[in-house]
């Protein structure tokens, strides 16, 4: 199953044969950004790094989005003269949190790093002694269990055992019941896999009500909608974690902790700058905190009806130019949870097309300019918000032709 964190297209050697000439113009027209988005120097070029064009999604491996200039302006205000890092620190979180109607926030540096220090803060509180010692839980009697979902398990929960802690599974209320215990600390819940689980999310936060036990709820790729950025903290989740550099388009090395003051006050001292913490390492600098202001500024402000408008117009472009080609169905659809925006799947009969979908990943990728798209066993899919205006002409023509050869 696809996952917002895995990416499952390779890399091949096949080159693409077809009219590179209106590929080109296109490119030019649409985003010559993609290949050299700065005046100057050509850093990519001369490092024989490959820009391309991003038809997957906010993968981090594809380096997730790309920010405005709004954005960068910020950073480089930022960047220009000091500030002591905690004030700044402060003065984020505060403005950030009333952004996104929480009690209170924190600039993170990323979604994974919100977990960790989210659970730190849940094990140590304010202790200055027990923050030192993590993930040493036994040397003051800390807690050591975190109760999860099976179906809730995902590559991303090592942010969680990096602090010392066990993940206890769990399936059912009365398996989540029995399992609490005088060791139990939090309970995590991933919010991409709301469905999967036999305990939803409003659900699962009434059962830590009830056990007095913190929820945290990763939420990293779930937004848009706009909505969801507060949605949680009023369904009464103590904490939940966002990526800032996937949908909110912040520098792609942050992210946000949102939450109860006192959980985000220990969540901080657990963090850089305190030196003798687990945290240290998962620094934020001032640039990226103002840039993830501004960021959140302008996501909570823009007219997401019209981008929306905007993505189901590229959507529809590369459906019907895909379905052009015989024996090949494509449909616009939209994930029901994270990135939630219109993507195309594109499918065919096997038996009578011989087409291999990651054979066409790889076709894309290598041909020129390059295409990233992504593949759900023997189907392709592409995402459309990612993309630069008018590129979506140049995927859509790439796309029928890679169908055309291949077929």
């Amino acid at each position: 199953m696809w996952s917002r964190r895995r990416f499952l297209g390779s890399l091949a050697a096949t080159p693409v044969v077809g009219d590179l000439v209106g590929a080109r113009r296109d490119l030019k027209t649409a985003s010559d950004a993609v290949v050299a988005g700065t005046r100057g120097r050509d850093y990519f070029k001369e490092l024989g790094v490959r820009p391309f064009i991003n038809a997957a999604g906010t993968y981090t491996a594809m380096t997730a989005s790309l920010m405005s200039p709004d954005v960068m302006d910020a950073i480089n205000y930022a960047s220009t003269r000091y500030v002591m890092l905690d004030e700044l620190h402060d003065r984020v979180g505060e403005r950030i949190a009333m952004l996104v109607r929480a009690e209170a926030a924190m600039v993170t540096c990323g979604a994974a790093s919100a977990l960790t220090l989210g659970t730190a803060g849940v094990l140590t509180g304010t202790d200055r002694q027990k923050i030192g010692d993590l993930p040493n839980l036994a040397s003051l009697s800390m807690k050591s269990e975190v109760i999860i979902q099976r179906a809730h398990r995902f590559g991303y929960d090592r942010a969680l055992r990096n602090c010392g802690v066990r993940l206890v599974e769990i399936e059912s209320p009365e398996d989540l019941d029995r399992a609490v215990n005088g060791q139990t600390a939090m309970m995590l819940f991933y919010n991409n896999n709301n469905k999967e689980g036999r305990i939803q999310d409003q659900e699962f936060v009434a059962l830590g009500k009830k056990h007095g036990i913190p929820t945290l709820n990763d939420a990293a790729a779930d937004v848009p909608p706009v909505e969801n950025l507060w949605k949680y903290t009023a369904m009464g989740f103590d904490l939940v974690a966002f990526s800032g550099g996937k949908g909110i388009r912040g520098p792609q090395s942050a992210g946000l902790l949102l939450g109860r003051k006192p959980l985000i006050a220990a969540a901080r001292l657990n963090g850089s700058p305190n030196g003798n913490a687990i945290g240290r390492g998962m620094k934020v600098n001032k640039e990226e905190m103002v840039g993830m202001l501004a960021a959140v500024e302008l996501f909570v402000s823009k007219d997401h009806a019209k981008d929306g408008l905007e993505y189901d117009r590229r959507a529809e472009e590369i459906r019907r130019s895909a379905a052009s080609v015989p024996g090949i169905k494509a449909e616009i659809f939209v994930p029901e949870v994270a990135n939630h925006v219109p993507h195309v799947r594109v499918t065919w009969d096997a038996a009578s097309k011989p087409l291999k979908a990651a054979a066409v990943v790889r076709a894309m990728q290598d041909g020129e300019p390059s295409v990233a798209i992504r593949s759900e066993g023997e189907s392709l899919v592409v995402g459309v918000w990612m993309m630069q205006p008018g590129e979506e002409k140049i995927v859509a023509r790439r796309l029928r032709q890679e169908l055309q050869k291949q077929a």
